[in-house]
């Protein structure tokens, strides 16, 4: 008779499409470096199965799950607990399951703001965002209680900006402002980090936000949160303007390494799950 146990750990991912979210390769290669042993199972969920999806996972006892897109916002009216911040954010994409509980966390800016602090640390600096959608509220409102001094946030549809000012001003003390993103913009002088939360440059290396380039000087930092690939042409360009830049893949290691830390109360390693992400998305200095 042997004490070896053959359960593994459930974790994983609900979204549509699924196929090309490399998530699965990270944390799989995290989980087995840290010598735990847990699957990440990668599922195509549609929005009608989300609930279903859910209850599975509760009565098989997974540890917790991930939402991505369409899920973010619809899991909320599933869950027993909502973490503050992605309160604020009105939007989840990481479930813990205790003893049947779900609480909803938010990762996205999370894993933007533990990547950012690697190089500086947000209190007291002047913010601008790029884009107004999930991903930059998330980023926002992490930076915002952070004790980022001021927040500007630049859309093409200024509506959507002004809402996320908004927020921001009625739940922190940083100074939010929106501004209508017309034709190339300036980027405003004394930036201490410019953001792009776009999804402008997934998987085009030679596609960048409207932006005056030679602008991009009067930031210190230039981040992207594009991960494939990693060094966008805004990050290169930004790098020729003698900008410190940032990309995408640490911010996705980032919310492995917390959604880990939250679901199974593991430290992964980083290490690991930048080389595998790096290998998949063909990285180049």
């Amino acid at each position: 008779m042997t004490d070896r146990s053959f359960r593994s750990i459930l974790t994983g991912s609900f979204s549509t499409p699924c196929a090309k979210n490399p998530t699965v390769a990270m944390m799989e290669a995290g989980y087995a470096k840290a010598g735990i042993d847990a699957r990440y199972i990668n599922c195509d969920v549609k929005p009608d199965n989300l609930a279903a999806a859910i209850a599975g996972a509760k009565a098989m006892e997974w540890a917790g799950f991930n939402c991505s897109i369409p899920h973010k916002i619809a899991v909320l009216e599933h869950l027993d607990e909502i973490a503050e911040s992605a309160k604020i954010i009105g939007a989840v994409n990481c479930v813990q399951i205790r003893d049947g509980r779900l609480t909803g966390n938010n990762t996205d800016g999370k894993g933007f703001l533990a990547s950012l602090r690697k190089v500086t640390d947000p209190k007291g600096k002047t913010i601008v965002i790029l884009g107004a959608g999930g991903a930059a509220r998330a980023i926002a409102v992490e930076l915002a209680l952070a004790g980022a001094a001021r927040i500007t946030i630049a859309n093409r549809s200024p509506e959507k900006a002004k809402a996320i000012a908004e927020l921001l001003t009625q739940n922190s003390d940083a100074q939010a402002h929106a501004i209508s993103w017309e034709g190339a913009l300036d980027v405003p002088k004394g930036t201490d980090v410019l953001i792009n939360a776009t999804s402008i440059g997934l998987g085009d290396a030679e596609a960048i936000p409207a932006i005056e380039t030679s602008s991009l000087s009067n930031a210190t930092i230039v981040a992207d949160v594009i991960p494939n690939p990693p060094m966008t042409k805004l990050l290169r360009e930004a790098k020729a303007q003698g900008c410190q830049t940032l990309d995408g893949l640490g911010m996705l290691v980032n919310q492995g390494i917390i959604g880990a830390e939250l679901v199974l109360g593991a430290k992964l390693s980083p290490d690991i799950m930048e080389k595998t992400l790096a290998v998949i998305f063909g990285a180049q200095d």
